[in-house]
């Protein structure tokens, strides 16, 4: 369960990782701009260059458009980044271009004079703002940019001028002109002039650059800000599961500490308990002595000797229980030392033989000459335990077989099965719990005292299914010696 303290740790971890990526896609997006506004700048001063080189190749307002693309085709070649250089009119044509051909965008395309489209930048820069090239030729008409051929016809077919002259109509009174210091050339008629106006003047500049500059700036930005991006991601999932794994650490401490203190509080129990036992034992053997008195006086009825009868059956019942109680209670401490398996096997099935022989059950033993590691005196009880489980659950003339062999060259197993009616799947998981018992003259704490031996000496046990019928108790990972 996350606490409230683990929540606002998760709220402010993810705030602060949160916060992080917004101010990597600020930063990403203000150097994106930054890099447009160079690029930018770089195609204005590459109008500024255009303007004059246009001022300087002029004559009389009116430039040659051979002289004038082969200097820009020049620029062009110059500059790295530079493909293209186009001069318009006003109506949006052609007039000049320099550099690779391209197809003019429409006005809507071009917002405030740039257009970012198939990894180039179109860039417009009208001539009468007055900011680059027209800072001379604000005062001035549009340049005149016309094919050699028009300028060579206009220089020889210009008619003679006389002294006094004027391009204007006799009858059309004089009007004061604007100061321009290139008004038309002086071989030019007025309606000459106007009409080149709108066709060969140069009304702005489009020039077209490779945005490839700003794309590279781009990733190398977005490549950084992404390993950024991933390092803080992992450092914020990093101290999550550290503060994670912190709490559950001190969760399981603090239920360490408590289990410490009830495992010291079930000691101290148990010692209470084994003591109380143990006192409880001489009072039982005091009243067995006195009933078995009672019953042997020569003028008791025989119904005081009956009742003396069950006072000893119930007394020795009870002492029984105490006797395992003592026994599941006190500690395992495990003596090592190499045993021969199979003479405590015949041990255990001699001490058992009157119990067998009552019952008539065929004992089958089949043990290899085999040497293990274990305590001598608690093996011999844990299989006293199990073969006297099996004794009581067989029917008569059933059959017991206890088998031990090698497992491999350092580890053995021992098996003791019986043809008894065998142990439910449910019951299996719960046979080697203290009191849990099937048996109603059972106590519980038999197999819960083999069980305590075998895990003592590092061994396991479980309990199978028989085959056809029955159960199998099989103890396996036996050290052996030699």
């Amino acid at each position: 369960m996350i606490t409230r303290r683990s929540w606002l740790v998760y709220g402010l971890l993810g705030s602060l990782w949160a916060l992080l990526l917004a101010w990597q896609v600020i930063e990403h997006v203000r150097v994106h701009r930054a890099v447009q506004g160079q690029l930018i700048d770089r195609g204005r001063d590459i109008s500024t260059t255009c303007g004059s080189l246009m001022r300087a190749v002029r004559f009389f307002g009116v430039i040659s458009k051979e002289r004038l693309e082969t200097a820009l085709n020049q620029i062009v070649h110059n500059t790295n980044e530079l493909e293209s250089v186009v001069l318009l009119n006003a109506a949006g044509q052609k007039v000049a271009e320099a550099g690779a051909s391209f197809e003019l965008p429409s006005n809507e395309e071009l917002r405030q004079g740039v257009r970012w489209a198939d990894n180039k930048m179109t860039l417009e820069i009208p001539v009468d703002l007055g900011t680059n090239v027209t800072q001379d030729l604000a005062q001035t008409a549009p340049e005149l940019v016309i094919p050699e051929e028009s300028l060579r016809a206009f220089r020889t077919n210009r008619p003679p001028r006389r002294p006094g002259d004027t391009n204007e109509p006799p009858d059309r009174p004089r009007e004061r002109r604007p100061d321009l210091r290139f008004n038309r050339p002086p071989w030019m008629t007025e309606d000459e002039y106007r009409a080149l106006l709108q066709k060969a003047g140069v009304h702005s500049f489009v020039i077209v650059m490779s945005s490839d500059p700003v794309t590279e700036v781009d990733h190398y930005d977005l490549w950084v800000r992404g390993i950024i991006a991933v390092l803080a991601s992992l450092g914020a999932a990093g101290f999550a599961l550290a503060w994670s794994n912190m709490t559950k650490t001190s969760e399981l401490q603090l239920r360490l500490v408590r289990a410490s203190e009830l495992n010291t509080h079930l000691k101290e129990m148990n010692l209470a308990a084994a003591g109380l036992a143990h006192e409880t034992r001489n009072p039982l053997n005091i009243i067995r002595g006195l009933a078995q008195l009672i019953a042997k006086r020569s003028d008791a009825l025989p119904e005081i000797r009956e009742k003396s009868s069950d006072i000893i059956n119930q007394t020795d019942r009870v002492t029984a229980q105490l006797n395992e109680f003592i026994n599941y209670s006190r500690p395992r401490e495990v003596r090592r030392a190499p045993i021969d398996l199979t003479a405590v096997v015949n041990e255990v099935a001699c001490t058992l033989a009157y119990d067998i022989e009552e019952k008539k059950i065929q004992m089958v033993i089949q043990v290899e000459p085999i040497v293990i590691e274990a305590d001598e005196q608690l093996l011999r009880q844990a299989l006293f335990n199990l073969v006297l489980n099996a004794i009581q659950a067989v029917p008569a003339q059933g059959t017991i077989r206890i088998r031990a062999s090698r497992r491999n060259n350092e580890a053995g197993f021992i098996e003791i099965s019986d043809t008894g009616p065998g142990v439910p799947p449910e019951n299996r998981a719960e046979i080697f719990k203290p009191y849990f018992t099937t048996n109603q003259e059972g106590t519980g704490l038999g197999l819960s005292i083999v069980h305590q031996i075998i895990l003592a000496h590092g061994w396991e046990i479980e309990c199978l299914p028989n085959d056809p019928t029955g159960a199998l108790f099989r103890i396996s990972h036996l050290k052996l010696k030699g």
